[in-house]
């Protein structure tokens, strides 16, 4: 492809993005996506300011590692020029440069940089990182035409970017490795996971299958172990327990909502959930979490009774009832229909809302990641994109 037919394929690509995603968050990941490969670039980045503090703040990144919440200086060096003079900055060595000394999360061996603008305002900036061969002149012209258009949309969908700065990490999954035999050979689901999970976000986690969702879940719930790497969970590194350690770990901090209900067929949906708080540590009340659901007057119904809604509620409330830290979702509403489905995504919404309880939801459905507050996207066993919604939508505006 020519200089000129890929500089008129990318622009067409991202005002195609944009007008095809009424989400801002979805169109500017999408957008760092097709500059990524556009520009054959191993990473890229998505700073937006916060005028309160004078800070830019990561709010998505294309890498193999979360960089969203990372923040700098406005007049940081390597941003300076893109707001006093609206200029694109390119780094051809930082590893040589002392001023990056302290910025090795976020830099490259070679960077640019190009102001997200609209008039003479400066909203932010993208980044990009380590091309082979380098950044030339057409390069940075693409960038700087594409920044404006994306800018211009920044604009018009409004962005309000307030920082969540007071974050405290519930989970943390460092260099996380997962391996299985696989005839004569083995296979590797997890190449290398890190990533920090917080108190009372709704983590949604996509990707195609096979690429490590469930496993990485699994690894989190302890019904797996990494082949290497750690799980540390408040502090507590659980990366190799005994097997009384792992029993109380799933008993005290997990619960588990699962893609089939796995209820008890010969207990009612309140003896269901009674079941499960008679073995937790601290739990909460059996029928305020029934009501909780929704299904506060279903208390005697046999879940062969139930609808598939139904029983996935009574799941919902059996994984609450144990009043854990981590609730983990694999695929809840696959099995159900849209109406169904987004009736048990508002209770989910409910949970994250009132009880500041951590969901982690694995999800084929990019539509639900609309809702979460943070989206990670797995690939091949790596984290391949993570980016923040600064404005998720609420489960009842979502469609698909």
């Amino acid at each position: 492809m020519s200089t000129n037919q890929r500089f008129v394929s990318t622009v067409w690509q991202i005002m195609d993005a944009i007008q095809n995603n009424n989400q801002l968050e979805d169109s500017l990941s999408k957008c760092i996506d097709i500059l990524c490969e556009a520009l054959e670039c191993k990473s890229g980045l998505i700073w937006m300011e916060n005028t309160d503090d004078e800070r830019l703040y990561v709010v998505g990144c294309k890498a193999d590692k979360d960089l969203t919440g990372i923040s700098v200086r406005k007049d940081h060096f390597a941003f300076m020029p893109s707001y006093t003079e609206g200029k694109s900055q390119h780094f051809k060595h930082t590893s040589t440069d002392n001023r990056f000394q302290n910025d090795e999360d976020v830099f490259g061996e070679n960077v640019l940089i190009v102001p997200l603008r609209t008039g003479k305002e400066t909203l932010g900036c993208v980044q990009f990182n380590d091309k082979v061969d380098g950044f030339n002149e057409e390069d940075i012209r693409l960038c700087e035409n594409c920044a404006s258009i994306i800018g211009i949309d920044v604009v018009d969908k409004g962005l309000t970017f307030e920082p969540n700065k007071e974050r405290t990490v519930v989970v943390s999954l460092r260099d996380v490795i997962k391996e299985f035999p696989s005839g004569d050979e083995i296979r590797r689901i997890l190449n290398g996971v890190s990533i920090d999970i917080y108190e009372g976000e709704l983590l949604v986690v996509l990707g195609e299958s096979g690429c490590g969702k469930s496993t990485m879940l699994n690894i989190i719930g302890g019904m797996d172990q990494a082949s290497s790497g750690k799980l540390i969970v408040e502090g507590k590194d659980f990366s190799h327990p005994s097997e009384r350690e792992l029993t109380d770990y799933r008993r005290d901090y997990i619960g588990f909502i699962f893609q089939a209900y796995n209820l008890m067929p010969n207990l009612t949906a309140l003896e269901n959930i009674q079941f499960i708080a008679e073995i937790a540590k601290e739990p909460l009340d059996s029928k305020e979490m029934l009501e909780m659901v929704g299904l506060g007057d279903r208390g005697n119904r046999y879940p062969s009774s139930m609808s598939g809604g139904q029983q996935q509620r009574v799941c919902i409330a059996r994984a609450i009832v144990k009043n854990p830290k981590i609730i983990l979702a694999d695929e809840p509403t696959a099995a159900l229909d849209f109406v169904t489905g987004q009736e048990v995504l508002k209770v989910i919404e409910k949970i994250v809302r009132e009880r500041k309880t951590t969901v982690i939801m694995v999800t084929h459905n990019v539509e639900i990641a609309k809702m979460a507050n943070r989206v990670i996207r797995l690939k091949n066993g790596n984290i391949d994109s993570v980016r923040v919604n600064l404005h998720p939508l609420p489960a009842k505006e979502l469609s698909w």
